[in-house]
C-alpha cells in the first residue's frame, strides 16, 4: 500500500486487451519544471467517502448512502482556517486531495477549498494541485469541472488493465473505462499519473511484463506501482485467515520488483522512490515533501500533519470529525510535540526510500547533531560491501539492489535509539 498523509495488494491469468493507444500529452518538458521551494508548506485534504470498500484497502475510507456536501464544505473550510492559524506566513507549494475517493466530491467544493487556501496562505506560482480519482465514467465526466477548479494533476486508481483482476480487487470500473478516463485526463490536465497493483496471487512474470509494457505505452510521465500487501483488518486479511487467499511467495514478489525497476528505467521512468517512477522533473512535488521531511498540514477525517515540530491527527470517523469541528473549530484528535530523535527517525526512514538518498550532514545540521549519530557506520560499510548501500562522504543511499530489502536494511542502518523513538 502507498504511504499517504491521510494516514500512499492480487488469480489473474487473463488475455491481454488490445494494445494501448499512445495518448497525447505525456512527458511534456517535465525536466523544465522547478521543484518546490524547501520551505513551502504542503496541504493534504482528506475526502473519506467511497462507493465501496476495496478488499485490499486499509485507508480511512467509508461508505455512506448520503453525504451532505454543504456541511462538509463548511467543516473542511473551518479545519483549513485552523491550520492556517498555526502556519501563518508560510506559502503553499502543493495541495493533494486524497481519500477515500476525492473525485466523488462536488468540484465546487474542491474549488472553494483551493480558493480559500490561496486567500489564506498564497499559492506558489507552480503550485501542484493533485486529485486522486477512480476511473469510472461518472467520475471522468467531472474532470473538466475539476480542471476549472484549478486542479492541475490527476492520480488515477487504475490498479489493473485486466477485467478479471479488477473484479478480484473489488474495483467499480472496467479496463475499458480506465483507458477512456486516462485519455480524458491526458487531454485536460498537464500532469497525469496512475496506480497499478502487481504481485497478485497467480501472476507470472510474463503477464506482469506485458501489463506494465502496456501501461508505459500510455505515455504518462509518472506511474505508481505497488505490490499487493495484506493489511490487517482488510477483506483480504480475512480471506487469508480463512484459507481462501494465498499471497504470492515473497521471493517471487521480489523478482517481480526487480523486473519492474528494470522495465521502467528502460522506458525513461526510473524509480525515484521505492514504488514511484517518473520522468526527469515529473516527480510528485507533494509526496517529495513527505519523503524529504518537509512540513505539511493535513485536514479532514484521519488526516495526519507535521508542522513546526508538531504532529497532528484528525478524528477518523466522518461523523466524529464533523461533530468535533463544530465543537472545537477543528477536527484534531491528537496534537503533540515531536522530540528530536523521533523527528530524526522519521526523516531517515522516509528519506532512505528515495533513490536520491539522504544527506546526513544536512540532516545533522537541521536537528543539531552529528552525521555519525544518524547511521550505524559499521553496518553501513558491511551492506555497502554487499552492494546494497552506497556511501559518498556524508551521503547515503540504498542501491537498486538493496531496495527489495528496504525494511530489513532500515532496521540495520538506523541506530536502535532512533528506531525506538
Amino acid at each position: 500500500m502507498r504511504p499517504r498523509a491521510g494516514g500512499d495488494l492480487l488469480p489473474v491469468a487473463s488475455t491481454l486487451l488490445p494494445e494501448a493507444p499512445a495518448f497525447a500529452g505525456a512527458r511534456n518538458a517535465a525536466s523544465d519544471r522547478p521543484m518546490p521551494a524547501a520551505d513551502d508548506l504542503a496541504l493534504y485534504i482528506h475526502w473519506p467517502f467511497c462507493l465501496k470498500k476495496c478488499p485490499y484497502c486499509d485507508f480511512n475510507s467509508h461508505v455512506r448512502d448520503e453525504v451532505d456536501a454543504q456541511a462538509w464544505q463548511a467543516a473542511l473550510l473551518t479545519d483549513l482556517r485552523h491550520e492556517h492559524a498555526q502556519t501563518a506566513g508560510r506559502r503553499v507549494g502543493s495541495i493533494f486531495f486524497g481519500g477515500g475517493t476525492p473525485s466523488l466530491m462536488p468540484p465546487a467544493l474542491a474549488c472553494a477549498l483551493i480558493e480559500e487556501a490561496a486567500r489564506l496562505w498564497g499559492l506558489a506560482d507552480d503550485c501542484e494541485i493533485t486529485l486522486e480519482a477512480n476511473p469510472t465514467s461518472y467520475e471522468a465526466g467531472k474532470f473538466a469541472d475539476f480542471r476549472a477548479a484549478r486542479v492541475n494533476r490527476v492520480s488515477l486508481g487504475v490498479q489493473s488493465l485486466h477485467d478479471e483482476a479488477l473484479t478480484f480487487l473489488g474495483r467499480e470500473h472496467s479496463a475499458a473505462e480506465a483507458m477512456a478516463a486516462l485519455e480524458s485526463a491526458q487531454g485536460l490536465f498537464g500532469r497525469v499519473t496512475f496506480d497499478l497493483i502487481y504481485a497478485r496471487p497467480g501472476q507470472i512474470a510474463a503477464e506482469w511484463e506485458a501489463e506494465l509494457a502496456r501501461a508505459l505505452a500510455f505515455g504518462t510521465e509518472h506511474l505508481s506501482l505497488y505490490q499487493l500487501t495484506i493489511e490487517p483488518g482488510t477483506g483480504f486479511a480475512g480471506a487469508v485467515a480463512r484459507g481462501r487467499l494465498t499471497p504470492m511467495d515473497a521471493d517471487e514478489a521480489a523478482d517481480l520488483f526487480v523486473q519492474t525497476q528494470e522495465q521502467t528505467a528502460a522506458a525513461g521512468l526510473p524509480a525515484y522512490e521505492i514504488s514511484n517512477h517518473a520522468a526527469e522533473g515529473a516527480q510528485s512535488h507533494h509526496n517529495l515533501t513527505y519523503w524529504r521531511y518537509g512540513d505539511y498540514a493535513g485536514i479532514g477525517p484521519g488526516a495526519h500533519g507535521r508542522r513546526n515540530g508538531m504532529a497532528t491527527i484528525r478524528h477518523k470517523k466522518p461523523e466524529a470529525f464533523l461533530r468535533r469541528v463544530g465543537e472545537n473549530g477543528h477536527g484534531i484528535s491528537e496534537e503533540r510535540a515531536l522530540g528530536r530523535e523521533e523527528q530524526l527517525s522519521e526523516a531517515l526512514l522516509m528519506g532512505l526510500r528515495l533513490a536520491e538518498g539522504v544527506d546526513l550532514a544536512a540532516l545533522a545540521t537541521r536537528f543539531g547533531t552529528t552525521p555519525a549519530a544518524l547511521i550505524d557506520a559499521k553496518r553501513a560499510d558491511f551492506y555497502a560491501g554487499l552492494g546494497f548501500v552506497t556511501r559518498k562522504g556524508e551521503h547515503i543511499t540504498i542501491t537498486p539492489q538493496g531496495m527489495p530489502l528496504l525494511d530489513a536494511l532500515l532496521a540495520e542502518l538506523v541506530p536502535a535509539h532512533l528506531c525506538a523513538a
